[in-house]
């Protein structure tokens, strides 16, 4: 919980058995609500979720990342969830960014944070609840 608002951290998932734990235990406590979302794996995924705590929905059938996204954001919101943050199990990221991303929501200074693993060049570094945040316009300025 930060500032009275609950954090939920969701996993789209998909065959991610083999990363999935090092992406849970690197979560920071603050987190209030795990939740996965597989969608039809044919590994272990949801048998390891299970053995972490993490509460798991799994669909009948593959039917994409994008239904998957769905899932996620409106189980999390059922359970209560007053900021979510997606994290891909297959650790495409390192989960330690849930903090600073979440403080940034949960004190008003953004409605939405997205982050990137592609975009390079920060321009602004900025720290929000011991965090270092570097941001970057999606436009550079004329």
């Amino acid at each position: 919980m930060i500032n009275g608002k609950r954090i939920a951290v969701v996993f789209p998932a998909y065959n991610a058995e083999k990363t999935l734990e090092a992406t849970v235990r690197e979560l920071p406590d603050l987190v209030d609500i795990r939740i996965l979302v597989d969608d039809h794996s044919t590994d272990r995924t949801v048998e390891i979720a299970h053995g972490l705590g993490v509460q798991s929905f799994v669909h009948d059938r593959n039917y994409g990342y994008g239904r998957n996204q769905q899932t996620c954001y409106r189980e999390a919101l059922a359970a209560g969830a007053d900021v979510v943050i997606m994290v891909h199990p297959d650790y495409q990221y390192t989960p330690l960014l849930v903090t600073a991303m979440a403080s940034m929501i949960a004190y008003g200074v953004y409605d939405v944070v997205l982050g990137s693993r592609i975009i390079g060049g920060y321009r602004v570094t900025r720290r929000y609840a011991g965090v270092q945040v570097h941001c970057q316009p999606l436009v550079d300025s004329v």
